[in-house]
């Protein structure tokens, strides 16, 4: 069971850098950061008001809003599959599984985002692809 908990943790990490992408567009990174982040609310507010960010809160579009909001439940559920994974499972294991986020993040941003997917993009993620099957 522990390896589904550790695919779905990586299937969430990954829509968490797409979704962000998406939410970012126009937004200050921190304030970003700070709406998708809820679990360091603290840290990321600081931040926002540190560099002085607040004041693209009224620019935000709901669009922004929309995204960042996904953005931060996909961050959650990852986190909670992740640990329901390390719990029941072998580290090593775990985060082969988990780092196969990478090779999800670059297939849904070339569908999702239009991100160029060259023959060379192709050759890395089919080797990372097989090393995380290697390490597993």
């Amino acid at each position: 069971m522990w390896i589904v908990y550790a695919v779905l943790s990586a299937v969430f990490a990954s829509l968490t850098s797409i979704l962000a992408k998406i939410g970012l567009n126009g937004v200050n990174s921190h304030l970003a950061t700070a709406i998708r982040t809820v679990v360091v609310l603290l840290f990321s507010w600081g931040m926002v008001f540190i560099a002085g960010a607040q004041k693209g809160i009224s620019s935000l579009s709901r669009q922004n809003i929309v995204f960042l909001v996904l953005s931060g439940i996909a961050t959650g559920a990852s986190w909670l599959f992740y640990y329901r994974a390390l719990q029941i499972g072998d580290v090593s294991k775990v985060v082969a599984i988990d780092k196969s986020s990478l090779v999800i993040t670059i297939v849904l941003a070339a569908i999702l985002l239009k991100e160029p997917f060259t023959v060379k993009t192709l050759i890395g993620t089919v080797l990372m692809a097989a090393g995380i099957f290697v390490l597993m």
